[in-house]
């Protein structure tokens, strides 16, 4: 493909692949890949590629300038239709276990690296296309995307990154001038699809496979080379690279790991397919699929439909999974380790740092000051199981739990919006609530803090919008018609999860009824 001449205030600075050994082969079909982290290949060129929406704010971030966000190529080059000097694009090679079951070479099948560029503020950032055709881990597939999923994962990235989750980030989302086709379901009902791409950003899209691949296939050489540019590349601060360093690095990324689940599970994030392909070795939120927002408190909900039986990747099951991925990652590393206690005593050691994370996330979803652990745990306990026996919006309890009225005549009214069913609540049902409330009311009792200052800091950790899938699912459908507004309007509303916003107040209201099963709005699946 010709490359533009570069009329970007940037320089690429490509150093996974000036480190790291490239594929030998050159022909860009489907294959195993052997003794190589990337293989180099083009993006496919595109009919039309029109920009849908850019992020603004991480351009400016990257170092792209205001005269550069209104060059007429900017669409050209955020789709892979035409390259910039500096640009080497190519797609990582990986493996993963995928529903709890080794699946061998996976890699980038629709994704292609642009390359990395020197940002002043943030190091190293890879641009990253998703949906921009195919490359040698395609399989089966067209390495393309279609606009209902990248619309998703353009929203959603951002939705993450201003909740103060670790995340990939979205710059732009453009349509290709192209059809897809797709069947959403897999019900043997396929139809033609806009096609999409949207460039994704981060300083590594390294994943657990990543190293997994390589022990699988007896290959220390290219797994010591990837461990030791990790470490050199995004965790410089461990020192050289050593078996020492190994076991930081390890404890490490299972800390951060462990912290990223907290996360998830203080917004009611699931993200919907967790195999070890799929986890970032930042610890940061990676491919957006099947993920959903929790509306009614479910710690068995799946959003995926692949999931649906076996709900491995269910709403409460998240960190245990997350451990489990971590124990594949400790059994890929062993070889350069040759000692099972180090890293067996991290893994046992997530569970408690897990469960003390937990505590501390709901002390402060709950505006304690401080943490009296026998009693406040039961009462956090007791929240959960009561939010489980009605469909009890999570969002919306959290957000005016911060401000409930001292009396208690006044607590069903203020709390009716959280109940999708309020009218059929039974007696006993309220009477546990309503205990709970009283007992909550004299914990609070406890707090130095004054009631002001609580407020504040609940309104701080519990958001007042999330990406609800109804809310996306309206934006796709509008889009999916030529209508881009509601993306945009998203966009903004996402990027202050925390304030009021008073002029979007209807994005905050529950999840209707209407969209309880309908398609895109209750259940998804990989399908993009």
């Amino acid at each position: 493909m010709a490359k533009i001449r570069n009329n970007y205030n940037f320089q690429f600075n490509n150093q996974f692949i000036l480190q790291l050994p490239a594929d030998l082969e050159s022909e860009n079909i489907s294959r195993q890949v052997e003794g190589a982290a990337f293989s180099f290949v083009s993006p496919q060129k595109t009919q039309n590629p029109l920009l849908v929406s850019i992020n603004h704010q991480l351009a400016l971030e990257l170092g792209f300038t205001l005269e550069e966000l209104q060059l007429k190529d900017l669409a050209t080059f955020l789709s892979g239709n035409r390259l910039i000097d500096g640009m080497k694009p190519y797609a990582m090679n990986y493996g993963g276990h995928q529903f709890g079951q080794w699946a061998g070479q996976l890699g980038d099948g629709r994704a292609i690296n642009l390359g990395q560029i020197q940002t002043k503020k943030h190091g190293l950032k890879t641009l990253q296309l998703k949906g921009s055709g195919r490359t040698p881990y395609s399989r089966h597939a067209d390495g393309l995307a279609v606009l209902r999923s990248s619309i998703r994962e353009f929203l959603c990235s951002e939705a993450m990154f201003h909740l103060g989750i670790p995340t990939t980030r979205a710059l732009s989302l453009c349509l290709t001038g192209d059809k897809v086709t797709r069947d959403m379901f897999y019900d043997g009902n396929p139809k033609q699809e806009l096609g999409a791409v949207v460039c994704r950003v981060s300083s590594s899209f390294i994943r657990f496979g990543s190293f997994q691949l390589p022990a699988m296939r007896g290959d220390n050489k290219l797994l010591k080379q990837l461990v030791d540019f990790s470490i050199e590349q995004d965790f410089p601060h461990l020192g050289e690279p050593s078996v020492a360093v190994y076991i930081k690095w390890f404890q490490e990324i299972s800390e951060k790991t462990c912290k990223l689940m907290i996360d998830w599970m203080r917004v009611g994030f699931v993200h919907g397919v967790m195999n070890t392909d799929n986890m970032s070795i930042l610890s940061e939120t990676i491919d957006y699929g099947p993920y959903g927002w929790i509306d009614a408190f479910d710690l068995k909900w799946t959003p995926n439909t692949t999931d649906a039986q076996g709900k491995r990747y269910c709403f409460g099951a998240q960190p245990e999974v997350a451990q489990w991925n971590l124990f594949q990652l400790g059994n890929a590393i062993y070889s350069l380790i040759e000692d099972a206690e180090p890293l067996n005593k991290i893994l046992n050691d997530y569970a408690l740092k897990y469960e003390n994370l937990w505590l501390s996330m709901m002390q402060s979803k709950l505006g304690l000051d401080e943490l009296i652990e026998n009693n406040d745990a039961d009462l956090f306990h007791r929240l959960e199981k009561l939010m489980s026996e009605e469909e009890v919006d999570m969002t919306i309890f959290y957000r005016v739990l911060s401000s409930f009225p001292e009396q208690p005549s006044l607590w069903l009214a203020h709390f009716k919006e959280c109940f999708y069913d309020e009218g059929n609540l039974s007696d006993d049902y309220l009477a546990k609530f309503f205990q709970w409330l009283n007992d909550y009311q004299n914990r609070l009792v406890k707090n130095f803090s004054t009631a002001y200052e609580r407020k504040n800091l609940m309104d701080g950790v519990n958001p007042k919008f999330v990406l609800r899938n109804y809310l996306a699912q309206q934006a796709i459908e509008k889009a999916e018609q030529g209508d881009y507004s509601m993306v945009d309007e998203l966009l903004q509303v996402l990027q202050s999860p925390y304030s009021e916003q008073k002029e979007f107040e209807h994005f905050a209201i529950k999840r209707p009824e209407w969209a309880k099963n309908k398609a895109g709005c209750s259940m998804l699946s990989c399908s993009s």
